[in-house]
């Protein structure tokens, strides 16, 4: 329990009514979790609007609210504190009530379209193994140590993510690396949050369903590291088009990491196939077991990251080598038949290609690759179309299939997959709303020089279908039918 003016330590109030000194037992911003002595947050968010429960809050017994607008009528003995930006002051609110933990904690936060995931594993893994206690927050789940706890946001709200690395603390991390998504940014989760380092991958379209416009979304990632101190360090992959333009107002240190050109880190892909990858960086050369130019990058990151934290770099690379995918991530099947089955998450256009790409190192894409792709419900839409001709223009043949359609009618999602496709390109496609059925199809129709892409899922073990989430996993599903 703390008091509230502790609370408000850093946070610009534009008004106060009420008592200070009021003691608060938790803080709240869903009003169904509002109980006595809490604070509550009124947030106007996208679907709900906090203020019109404040009444309700203070029937539930809550001690204090935090508004961008105090009601007309308010309640005795109730404290009232009014802000200009709700969601901004609720991260600054829960960073107090849990200490400040991100200064206690070497936090490290990874944003951009694609490789996120994969960074922040690499990461963990990477420091893991040198001993020391480390943190992670991400799409797959969260890990503090060697436990490891569900997740259901890439970035999870304010109050949870203080409450996650108050435990890291607690348990001695000594980092955290944490991906942040555009949603998380532009929704202020990470506000109040002290980053030591942020990465940014790249950007490619995605969440447009969201951000109004694609430079909407750009100017989303730049704010991330507008908003860094002079003491965080911004490290960047200049090889994207848009990694110089997310340094351009930030006070950090810049440090570029690259493939093609000049950088403080740099690697070059020696050899890449259905073996491996091997990459010399700074002149040392490594073999991993990993394949793809999207996991040049990805490594390559993390060796900067690696760097920039002081560690050695013979460790870090002896490490390297030896590191595997994480789940959902380019995840490899090879059946006694010899087909091959690859899972992987590539749930956007660039993600699509990058991954076609790496398969095309190893396989005659238009003679022997067969893709099972679906594209999710109540998202953009856009992206399906372009998606739908990626697939059918890379593979022998094509499964448009269910992902996950929520409350959409999986037949309308897979007619927007197709609107781009000519004749020909239909000709190559089939359509199965069963996503079992689909994968079963794709084996049947494989022979022994074919490679089978399950993409758009990965990791995940459920589909999500009018509201209800029903267990399904491409991996498993396709080893079993692959008899491995």
């Amino acid at each position: 329990m703390k008091l509230l003016r502790e609370l408000l330590h850093g946070l610009d109030c534009d008004t106060i009514i009420g008592n200070t000194n009021t003691p608060i037992s938790n803080i709240q911003f869903d009003s169904n979790k509002a109980a006595l002595s809490d604070l509550f947050v009124a947030i106007n968010g996208q679907n709900h609007d906090g203020h019109e429960f404040i009444e309700d809050v203070i029937s539930s017994g809550v001690a204090a609210v935090v508004c961008e607008c105090i009601p007309e009528k308010q309640i005795e003995n109730i404290t009232y504190v009014k802000v200009l930006n709700s969601s901004t002051a609720l991260g600054i609110l829960a960073s107090n009530f849990f200490n400040n933990p991100s200064k206690k904690i070497n936090l490290i936060g990874i944003t951009g379209t694609n490789g996120k995931t994969s960074t922040a594993y690499y990461l963990f893994y990477l420091f893991k193994k040198l001993n020391f206690k480390v943190g992670l927050i991400s799409t797959i789940d969260q890990k503090i140590n060697n436990k490891s706890y569900p997740s259901t946001h890439t970035t999870p709200n304010a109050i949870e993510l203080n409450r996650l690395l108050s435990l890291m603390v607690k348990e001695g991390c000594d980092f955290c690396f944490m991906e942040v998504s555009s949603h998380a940014i532009s929704q202020n989760r990470i506000s109040g949050l002290y980053f030591d380092i942020a990465v940014f991958t790249n950007i490619t379209r995605d969440h447009l369903d969201y951000h109004k416009s694609f430079r909407d979304y750009i100017n989303t990632k730049k704010s991330f590291f507008d908003s860094l101190s002079g003491v965080s360090k911004s490290i960047v992959n200049i090889d994207d088009k848009y990694g110089s333009e997310m340094l351009k107002d930030t006070n950090s240190k810049k440090i570029l990491y690259s493939l093609k050109t000049n950088a403080h880190y740099q690697a070059i892909i020696v050899e890449n196939s259905i073996t491996g990858l091997t990459i010399r960086i700074d002149n040392h050369e490594i073999t991993t077991q990993l394949i793809g130019d999207f996991n040049a990058y990805n490594l390559l990151a993390v060796y900067s990251i690696a760097r920039e934290l002081g560690q050695d770099q013979d460790l870090v690379l002896k490490v390297l080598s030896n590191i595997e995918s994480p789940p959902g991530r380019f995840n490899m099947i090879r059946s006694r038949s010899g087909v091959i089955g690859v899972v992987d998450y590539a749930h956007t256009p660039d993600a699509l290609k990058k991954v076609i790409l790496s398969i095309s190192d190893f396989c005659d894409i238009n003679k022997n690759l067969i893709i099972v792709l679906g594209c999710g419900g109540d998202r953009d839409r856009g992206k399906r179309r372009i998606m739908g001709k990626i697939a059918a223009e890379n593979s022998l043949t094509s499964i448009f299939t269910s992902d996950n359609p929520r409350s959409e009618n999986p037949d309308s999602i897979i007619h927007h997959m197709c609107e781009d496709l000519s004749n020909e390109l239909k000709n190559k496609v089939q359509k199965i709303i069963n996503r079992g059925e689909a994968i079963d199809a794709a084996v049947r129709f494989s022979s022994n020089k074919s490679v089978i892409l399950i993409a758009g899922k990965g990791h995940e073990k459920f589909q999500e279908i009018n509201g209800q989430k029903t267990p399904f996993d491409d991996f498993k599903t396709l080893q079993k039918l692959l008899k491995t």
